[in-house]
């Protein structure tokens, strides 16, 4: 018979079953307010709104729970300031993502009151990926969030590309996934645990790295195999560029930032926590991940004329940079990581809001030489995507420079010279195509002007986004103190 002593404590969980009691009010509401036409965008507002609302409820619970490590069901969910500054950040990318989707959804004729649904199921699962504490947690919100992502790409049903896109995310994805799985099953079979804090206890303990079985090895490469999928890292990044392309917009820009924020904080949390002990046996594979990243981003976007595919070798690029930090294996360096990922996440929001204003005569546009003559008929959003592209190439005082800085300034204080001179080098080579759209948007005539930018919601973001990233020089503190925090908990924990 249960007691009461044996409930668990659901406080640490709260923002997680707050989101999902909202999931399964919004599908009810939507169900019942679904009657066809005209009311089907209608419903499509309404859950929309709703769950912008829900999701900024949610940013407030989870700073309630900013306070010390909390832990709940049987060790496998765990809540401290690391897991609270990440999961901020997630709910605000979901936030954000849902808002740039708002007219987009009724122009392109899926405004369907599942869409924001698809959002909130897909920001639980990351939410669960970020506390987790054992391999069977982990796995259980990564395929929530994944599952959900499948079909988020494939949203736009009549257009060929999305359901491409979405077949091919799925069917690389369940590879991603059965790698990730059989990696996990082998730390279990070599250890007999699958729980973060007794496998970290395990390998930080009397025996030293010496006493590591080859099974664990080939586990922890599995599975960093499978998590190198999800933030799409080289060589696992074959999905990007295709998905970003073929997806809805406002798609793409949800795939850019929320999961791939959630991804990387659980790739440090798996490699520093279980497996910090074992930084020697896993550094060099993260070392080679990072530089391929880096390589590929910088080179591979040369030559592309589309911006939503540039924006994709781009975000595998970035993920090289993040990498770095996690290849330091210390406190400094996930500091770092954490700098750059709150940094990154307004970079990225502002771009697409940029590109979801490439419009000519009402439809879409996704060519870079599109963006010709911007400077004369858009001054203030040619102003803005001259912002954001300087700020993802690194040049100061846009933010972009602090979060490349204090990147490479870990790596240079782990003494990975190295690592640190070749970020700097792809850093440059990236810049290129980062200012050659600087160029053709002030120095390039245009044939025909693109549409005057109509949505109030996309001015917003681009503005709120643009004055974080023109400005963030003037008053860094909150960012670097938050994660200081959060990396210090991790450690700590």
């Amino acid at each position: 018979m249960t007691t009461l002593a044996d409930t668990p404590n659901i406080i640490p969980a709260l923002p997680e079953l707050f989101i999902a009691i909202i999931i399964m009010a919004l599908m009810m509401l939507g169900v019942f307010h679904k009657t066809g036409g005209n009311e089907d965008v209608k419903a499509s507002r309404l859950i929309s709104l709703l769950g912008v609302i829900s999701l900024l409820l949610a940013i407030l619970l989870v700073s309630a729970l900013s306070g010390g490590r909390l832990v709940t069901f049987a060790n496998m969910f765990v809540s401290d300031t690391y897991a609270v500054f990440c999961k901020v950040l997630v709910l605000t990318g979901s936030a954000l993502a849902i808002v740039l989707s708002f007219r987009f959804q009724e122009r392109h004729d899926m405004a369907r009151f599942e869409y924001p649904i698809l959002i909130l199921f897909a920001t639980l699962g990351m939410m669960m990926m970020i506390s987790a504490n054992d391999l069977i947690s982990l796995y259980v919100g990564l395929e929530l969030q994944s599952l959900s992502l499948y079909v988020i790409a494939a949203f736009q049903r009549d257009d060929t590309r999305s359901t491409e896109a979405g077949l091919k995310y799925f069917v690389l994805g369940a590879v991603a996934s059965g790698m990730l799985l059989y990696g996990a099953s082998l730390i279990y079979g070599f250890t007999g645990t699958t729980n973060f804090d007794q496998l970290g206890a395990l390998f930080n303990g009397h025996g030293g790295t010496s006493e590591v079985s080859i099974g664990v090895i080939f586990g922890i490469v599995f599975i960093l195999a499978g998590l190198a999928f999800k933030v799409s890292a080289v060589p696992f990044h074959m999905w990007t560029p295709d998905v970003y392309e073929g997806a809805p917009t406002p798609v793409t820009a949800f795939f850019s930032v929320a999961p791939k924020i959630a991804a990387l904080a659980l790739f440090i949390r798996v490699m520093v926590g279980p497996f910090g002990g074992l930084v020697e046996q896993w550094q060099q594979i993260v070392i080679f991940i990072s530089i391929a990243s880096m390589a590929l981003g910088a080179f591979a976007a040369i030559n592309q004329r589309n911006i939503k595919r540039l924006m994709a070798y781009s975000s595998i690029g970035h993920v090289g940079y993040a990498l770095i930090g996690l290849a330091v294996g210390g406190e400094a360096g996930v500091r770092s990581v954490l700098i750059y990922l709150a940094i990154y996440l307004f970079m990225n929001i502002g771009v697409f809001a940029c590109i979801l204003c490439m419009r000519r005569d009402g439809s879409m546009v996704e060519g870079i030489d599109d963006l010709a003559g911007m400077s004369k008929s858009h001054p203030m959003l040619a102003l803005a995507l001259a912002i954001f592209m300087f700020s993802m190439a690194g040049i100061p005082p846009f933010a972009g420079f602090f979060g490349k800085l204090y990147i490479f300034l870990g790596a240079i204080q782990a003494e990975l010279y190295g690592l640190a001179v070749l970020g700097v080098l792809t850093s440059v080579v990236g810049a290129f195509y980062y200012l050659r759209i600087v160029q053709i948007v002030y120095f390039e005539e245009a044939d025909e002007p693109l549409d005057k930018p109509s949505d109030p919601e996309l001015v917003f973001v681009i503005a709120a986004t643009g004055v974080f990233i023109a400005f963030f020089f003037a008053y860094p503190t909150p960012v670097l103190s938050a994660a200081a925090a959060a990396a210090a908990a991790l450690f700590a924990g």
